[in-house]
């Protein structure tokens, strides 16, 4: 016996949520309806055939947006068809909160849903509305699994959702688009001004190692240690540790340093260690407490913690080492960015192969190191040798020439360069998080019906979602 088709009054009882059930107060002709009465889940699954656009959770923007396309190319199993004015989203691990409003057709993968209204203003307000935290927190509850959760797509049809009448979501469409235009417009000027820090940064860091910065300072401290002195320290203190390394020529001076610092090499004056990788063929060396730094976890930090931790047994059959605070660790190997970046390690750990390490001493600070990574990063990774792909090596780093001042002014140059940086980044920071907190306000109101947009005299939207329903029951 076939299913009795419900009528139009039966389908606008499901659809419209309870005055007790909605999450807030809307002008009295929106109507409070569910996600999956307004817009259509589309479920149509194809085999590609290579040619198409495809759109993977991979090429959306984690808070919306597409940052690249795909193709099918050499995809064997079934995508879900999505045409030009759709809405992506992604329902595993949602609180990426990953959707995006497309404006072309393609395929996406199964791990996103696709909803679809011929109204294209509907569309783009849902979009909108995927991206309020209201919704994010609804997804992520409504979520199963652990490590990676799902949210169902019957909880997001019936995730509630505020509808304005017809002309009113275009009114809304159109002046959140403005705004977030002007918002956009704003957050590229802070993109500019962020190259304008990094360039302020790096000649901030060259004046540093130039002794520029403290010029003023030894003027009023003429008495302090000389750097020929701590280097006579350091070469005591490695007696019989130290590994042979070239005369500095006067070819290799970038520029002069003040009269009581020293140039010398790294080599001379650090103790210079690599990592090892326990065997991945015995599990129980990875089921540790001993944290196990890798390069991808190198990114101008402290490292306090590591994904990975390795066995006592495990640094014994291999050739990691525990290294102690405050050495410096940097990433000799590596794609894209990685290879040259510098940490300091704010705990005892082991690294791996591709990371070296600069032991801390008594007389050169490690954020004085740190610093100086920081400021040749771009240089040191020209001088990286290898075969495919570029590397560094121990030996390359420790043949590295270093400007050596004296203790006292290591410190002064540290707090100078420190202070900057961090007035800078705080800045950088509060505009962040006030453009990030207007966008939200924007779209808050935009579906509270507080834009200044709505028309009180228009048609309640509940006869919009009569038409909408009607559809169902033809």
């Amino acid at each position: 016996m076939s299913k009795k088709k419900k009528n139009i009054e039966e389908l606008l009882e499901e659809a419209v949520v309870p005055d007790e059930e909605q999450p807030y107060e809307v002008p009295e002709n929106w109507v409070w309806t569910k996600l999956g009465c307004v817009f259509e889940q589309v479920k149509e699954q194809i085999q590609p055939t290579g040619n198409e656009k495809y759109i993977g959770l991979e090429h959306m923007n984690k808070g919306g947006g597409i940052l690249e396309v795909g193709n099918t190319e050499g995809v064997k199993s079934k995508k879900v068809v999505f045409k030009k004015n759709d809405v992506l989203y992604g329902k595993l691990r949602p609180y990426l909160n990953k959707h995006a409003h497309v404006e072309f057709d393609g395929v996406a993968s199964t791990d996103i849903l696709v909803y679809r209204n011929k109204n294209i203003r509907a569309n783009k307000l849902l979009n909108m509305y995927l991206g309020l935290p209201q919704v994010l927190q609804y997804a992520n509850e409504n979520s199963n699994g652990i490590n990676l959760p799902r949210v169902s797509p019957k909880a997001m049809d019936n995730m509630h959702f505020p509808l304005p009448p017809l002309s009113e979501q275009k009114r809304i469409a159109d002046k959140v688009e403005r705004l977030l235009s002007k918002i956009e417009e704003a957050k590229q000027l802070i993109e500019e001004a962020k190259e304008t820090f990094e360039l302020r940064r790096a000649a901030i860091l060259d004046k540093a190692f130039r002794g520029e910065l403290t010029r003023k300072w030894r003027r009023t401290n003429v008495n302090i240690e000389d750097a020929e002195i701590l280097y006579s320290k350091i070469k005591e203190s490695k007696r019989g540790k130290r590994k042979k390394t070239k005369e500095i020529n006067v070819d290799e001076l970038r520029y002069s340093i003040p009269s009581n610092w020293k140039w010398v090499r790294l080599g001379d004056v650090f103790t210079i260690t690599s990592g090892g990788t326990p065997k991945k063929t015995v599990p129980e060396f990875y089921d540790g407490n001993i944290p196990w730094v890798k390069t991808g976890e190198i990114k101008w930090n402290y490292i306090y913690e590591s994904v990975e931790k390795i066995t006592p047994d495990a640094v014994a059959n291999s050739s990691a080492k525990i290294l102690p605070k405050n050495s410096v660790l940097v990433a000799m190997y590596g794609q894209g960015l990685t290879r040259g970046r510098a940490s300091i390690l704010g705990i005892e750990a082991t690294c791996n192969q591709a990371v070296c390490a600069l032991l801390p001493n008594d007389y050169i600070l490690p954020e004085f190191l740190y610093y100086y990574f920081m400021e040749g990063y771009q240089r040191f990774r020209q001088i990286a040798k290898g075969g495919n792909q570029e590397n560094l090596s121990a030996t390359v780093i420790s043949e590295f020439i270093f400007p050596l001042p004296p203790l006292e002014e290591q410190g002064v140059i540290v707090d100078i360069v420190q202070g900057i940086f961090t007035k800078e980044s705080m800045i950088q920071e509060v505009i962040e998080m006030n453009i990030d907190h207007l966008k939200q306000s924007i779209l808050s109101k935009a579906f509270r019906g507080e834009l200044g947009t709505n028309d009180l005299s228009e048609e309640s939207a509940i006869e919009l979602l009569k038409e909408v329903l009607q559809e169902q029951v033809k």
